[in-house]
């Protein structure tokens, strides 16, 4: 696939399911992480110079001593954190719902790894978390939690013993937002003599907004912007939608830019998004004391997505992890090939990497047995197994399983593909945002099966807060992949 000038506004600087995006400096060296749910490793975390250009150097929760799991609930474990450096050291912040202990903070002097065991917080009751540090070293937590007097949903904050993670004194309610749905996802700034607090609100659909306020002290009272929400593409014709959940940034230079995330919905009303919330950069202007979004500034050529992992080390690359247990469970990397099985704890069993561009193919190449699976979640998911000398194309759509075709296994080694390609739709009332093609390979041909409208591996299908991912497991015991690959086609924009 050529590779061209993209904007800021209408591509993504960490493209697939991203979402939640914090972000940290140090020097010239920016910092990014994210929210996870419940994939494990959880909270990847990348590295940048340019803002633009961003590698993954590692996974934030990667001992389950860090993340508890949850028994294999779709898009609960890790919600929306904050990343920041303080004092030499980095630290993440954010909430495991799985786990009842309270906000959990983990910390590093490396940001690739390896970040502490958790200091739980488990007065902050809620999501969101965000911590920030005034002149004097004292420690805030800001969090969206629940106003139990009637008053609805709030941001609330409190001065912190990050050693223990109890409060110094109880917990205050500082903002509600300017009245939108899910005031939540707030973020506290010391920018020149002023703090500023800024939320996502309006909901992470299509009213997604970010709103902003000021006060003389971290605690209030604040002054919320004129111009709220500061912004916003509700109810805009624009290709990139549910954009919000913003992070500040001051650059190297002095400048300002703020991360945030977005969809890129398709298909015929009402749009259907199937990558999940991806990370979007802005450029900052300040104008009287405000923020304003400049959201065309950075234009720059994206990295190319392609890859092929030939198993030939004994290490799993940092893009693999498991829905709802654990890569080790599933697979062992042998240097000779990805021996795997069954794990037997309820999960899926696959091995996951995510699905970054609207058009591609994957293939994975087995010994004899195996399956391949694009999967959203549990009763989401299309795929195809070789199994007893067949392959087979199956999908789960809600309480539906249906076995679409199947052919005779080839002998020798088996490739399975997966393909997200552009709709065959009959009539324009009845398209998604694009097709899936489910093939193995018989000679030097590949043989379809199956072909799907993929918006029934959408989130505004299936629900919830993660996107597509593409998953190898074993089938009929144990079994080995020898090759995956994974190849963008076309832009689909």
């Amino acid at each position: 696939m050529s590779r061209k000038t993209v904007s800021g506004a209408e591509y993504p600087i960490v493209s697939g399911f991203h979402p939640d995006p914090s972000i940290c400096r140090v020097g010239e060296d920016y910092y990014l992480a994210h929210s996870s749910f419940e994939y494990f490793p959880g909270a990847p975390i990348f590295h940048s110079r340019d803002l633009v250009h961003w590698k993954q150097i590692g996974n934030i929760l990667d001992r389950r001593s860090q993340f508890v799991p949850g028994g294999g609930t779709a898009s609960g474990g890790i919600y929306g954190p904050t990343l920041r450096h303080h004092d030499g050291r980095f630290y993440y912040v954010t909430t495991n719902v799985y786990d009842s202990r309270g906000q959990l903070i983990v910390s590093a002097d490396d940001p690739a790894g390896d970040w502490s065991d958790p200091v739980f917080v488990p007065e902050a009751v809620g999501i969101d978390p965000d911590l920030c540090w005034d002149e004097d070293g004292e420690c805030y937590l800001t969090w969206k939690g629940t106003v139990f007097s009637g008053e609805g949903d709030g941001i609330f904050q409190g001065r912190l013993d990050l050693a223990t993670g109890r409060f110094k004194e109880p917990p205050y309610l500082v903002w509600q937002g300017i009245g939108l749905h899910a005031p939540e996802a707030p973020h506290l700034y010391r920018i020149g003599d002023r703090w500023y607090l800024m939320l996502a609100e309006g909901g992470t659909e299509r009213g997604h907004s970010v709103t902003i306020a000021r006060a003389d002290r971290p605690e209030g009272p604040y002054e919320a912007c004129p111009a709220n929400p500061v912004f916003t593409h509700r109810s805009m014709y624009l290709p990139v939608q549910n954009t919000g959940h913003a992070d500040l940034i001051e650059t190297a230079d002095g400048s300002w830019a703020a991360v945030y995330l977005g969809v890129r919905p398709g298909g015929f009303t009402p749009h259907f998004h199937v990558l999940g919330r991806e990370t979007f950069l802005a450029g900052i202007d300040w104008v009287d004391g405000w923020p304003v979004f400049d959201e065309h500034r950075y234009e720059f050529v994206p990295d190319d997505s392609t890859f092929v992992d030939d198993f030939a080390s004994e290490t799993l690359d940092l893009r693999w992890v498991a829905p709802s247990s654990e890569p080790d469970a599933i697979a062992a990397a042998t240097g000779k090939g990805l021996d795997l099985r069954d794990p037997g704890d309820g999960s899926p069993g696959l091995l996951c990497v995510r699905a970054k561009d609207l058009r591609w193919s994957a293939e994975a190449e087995f010994d004899d047995t195996g399956r391949f699976v694009l999967w959203l979640d549990k009763r989401h998911w299309y795929g195809l197994t070789c199994e007893n000398g067949v392959v087979r194309a199956q999908a789960r759509i809600g309480g539906v399983t249906a076995e679409l075709g199947s052919a005779p296994a080839p002998e020798g080694p088996v490739v399975l593909r997966l393909e997200a390609v552009e709709p065959q739709a009959e009539d324009m009332t009845g398209y998604g945002p694009d097709d899936i093609v489910l093939s193995v390979k018989t000679g030097d041909a590949f043989t379809e099966l199956g072909r799907l409208d993929g918006r029934y591996l959408s989130t505004e299908v299936a629900t919830g807060f993660t996107g597509r991912m593409i998953g190898v497991g074993a089938a009929g015991g144990d079994s080995r992949a020898r090759e995956f690959r994974y190849t963008p086609t076309t832009s689909g924009e």
